[in-house]
């Protein structure tokens, strides 16, 4: 039987789409709210589950940056065929969100059983979510926010992408916030950052869900919950983006770093009295 229903689902997906691209941590949220509904957050099935859905909330980013996704790869191909076109800052950034993914596709196969075992504990995720805001306030003071999207290096590239293998190994460090956090350390824009955590977030999480579908069938989830939570989290993940991106271009990172330090504080309360098990 499936571990998981058609209404859980559904809540999943929302869960997914509304965190997935804010530093709160989607990893975290969803652990949260399955132990909450009373899922087993450790089943293979269920760990498979949430990685597939997210490829709803990619699907978003996707249709939403179409325009900007379809520049960068047409400059790529271009690039290929002529080598006059290679000097073109699109093509060289669609060279380096390739480059910038395979550090942590490296760590997550050779880490996977960690990463679906010992490191899923809720545990970790508490304390997660208050070490990665101390790093998101300390990005945000410390950076000048002085360049922007077109003065981003491969270096740049890497740093960033390379910051998602915190999120990987220690669930509720959050991908965006980490991504966001070396990008505002970097100097970028808050806005910049953020377009930089959504582009190379594409690749990885395609990735991680088609990566985890076969376990997610095989294990014992059934096609309509999985259905079900992909087109949730692919509608208010959309929503998400829309609104995250106006947010960042006048607010700083606070809002989101008061509000994870409640919610580790809160998990680490459920976990000690018991409401909650690893």
């Amino acid at each position: 039987m499936s571990a998981i229903s058609v209404g859980q689902a559904v809540v999943l997906g929302v869960v997914e789409g509304v965190t997935e691209f804010l530093p709160v941590s989607s990893t975290g949220h969803l652990k949260i709210t399955e132990g909450l509904m009373g899922i087993p957050v450790d089943d293979k099935s269920v760990v498979a589950f949430t990685a597939v859905i997210q490829v709803g909330a990619i699907a978003a980013v996707l249709t939403y940056f179409y325009k900007d996704i379809a520049r960068i790869v047409t400059a790529w191909g271009r690039g290929l065929a002529n080598r006059e076109e290679r000097y073109h800052h699109d093509y060289k950034f669609a060279w380096w969100v390739i480059y910038a993914t395979i550090p942590i596709v490296v760590v997550g196969l050779a880490a996977k059983p960690l990463i679906e075992g010992p490191l899923a504990s809720l545990w970790v995720v508490a304390g997660s979510l208050i070490v990665g805001s101390g790093l998101m306030w300390a990005a945000d003071q410390m950076g000048r926010h002085k360049r922007g999207e077109d003065d981003t290096s491969l270096k740049d590239a890497m740093l960033v992408g390379s910051s998602q293998i915190l999120a990987l190994l220690f669930p509720g460090f959050s991908r965006s916030g980490a991504t966001m956090a070396t990008g505002l350390i970097l100097d970028l824009e808050r806005v910049a950052a953020t377009r930089l955590s959504f582009f190379l977030g594409i690749p990885a999480l395609t990735g991680a869900g088609l990566y985890e579908l076969k376990d997610a069938l095989g294990a014992g989830v059934d096609t309509l919950p999985l259905a079900v939570g992909t087109v949730v989290s692919f509608g208010v993940a959309y929503a998400s983006i829309a609104w995250l991106l106006k947010f960042v271009a006048k607010h700083s990172f606070n809002a989101f770093v008061a509000y994870r330090i409640a919610v580790g504080v809160l998990l680490f309360g459920l976990l000690g009295t018991g409401v909650l098990h690893a």
